[in-house]
């Protein structure tokens, strides 16, 4: 009975604890926390779940979190984006890898992109791996507007105006019109499935005939399947509601 629960969400930004409480959580800690800092809140509190519903990229955060439940022996549910049908759209441009160097390395020496301008969708987390290869004079970001964003463009010494800020998930008009003020002819992204905006960005790549390099999902050990949900009514069914 969702009447008489009391619901707490960890989020690493501002932004995400703004969403969370707008969405009906009752208590919102949004700083990134440590695993030590986890066990005492659950520690100190009465919980009944554990719930993961980080990014599916945040691999050692679900992985932390499993061995959390089994300390506290709390049940843990993992709350996972389904993969993208990749079926639904033109895969020709479309390579994969399984790590942004491994993207970066491969723009380079697979693709003979350097010195042409790449578009880099996949987070402010992971530039500096795809940045070992590509040269940051013709590497273009979009991330989040938020000061830790803001910060890793700074520490790596990329261009200010080569900096994009974005809020929530792009559309392919969107993103298109970035393909082409840049003349970008590569994009980088990873499989965040299809609330991620993986159609839009795909779609509006493929309008402009680009190549689009996806890293592929990390694999999280010891997690099995039957921990994970995909949709609010397999969450349900697991709450028990």
């Amino acid at each position: 009975n969702f009447n008489d629960s009391y619901i707490l969400t960890t989020t690493t930004t501002r932004y995400g604890g703004e969403l969370s409480l707008s969405s009906g959580s009752d208590e919102v800690i949004s700083k990134p926390l440590v695993k030590d800092e986890i066990l005492n809140i659950l520690s100190d509190r009465d919980f009944d779940f554990l719930i993961d519903a980080t990014h599916p990229f945040a691999s050692h955060i679900s992985q932390t979190a499993i061995e959390i439940s089994k300390i506290v022996n709390i049940e843990y549910i993992r709350f996972e984006r389904p993969p993208f049908d990749l079926k639904s759209v033109d895969t020709n441009f479309l390579y994969h890898v399984d790590s942004f160097v491994e993207a970066g390395r491969f723009i380079i020496e697979d693709l003979n992109k350097d010195n042409q301008n790449v578009l880099h969708f996949a987070g402010a987390n992971t530039m500096s791996d795809v940045l070992k290869y590509v040269n940051k004079d013709f590497f273009y970001p979009r991330v989040l507007n938020v000061a830790s964003s803001i910060a890793k463009c700074e520490e790596l010494n990329i261009k200010p105006d080569h900096v994009l800020f974005m809020k929530g998930v792009s559309t392919k008009e969107e993103n298109m019109f970035l393909i082409n003020k840049f003349n970008a002819k590569v994009i980088i992204t990873k499989e965040s499935g299809e609330t991620g905006g993986l159609f839009e960005k795909i779609s509006a790549a493929n309008e402009f005939g680009i190549d689009i390099v996806l890293v592929d999902r990390p694999r999280i050990d010891d997690l099995d399947e039957e921990y994970i949900v995909n949709s609010l009514n397999e969450l349900l069914l697991k709450l028990k509601c």
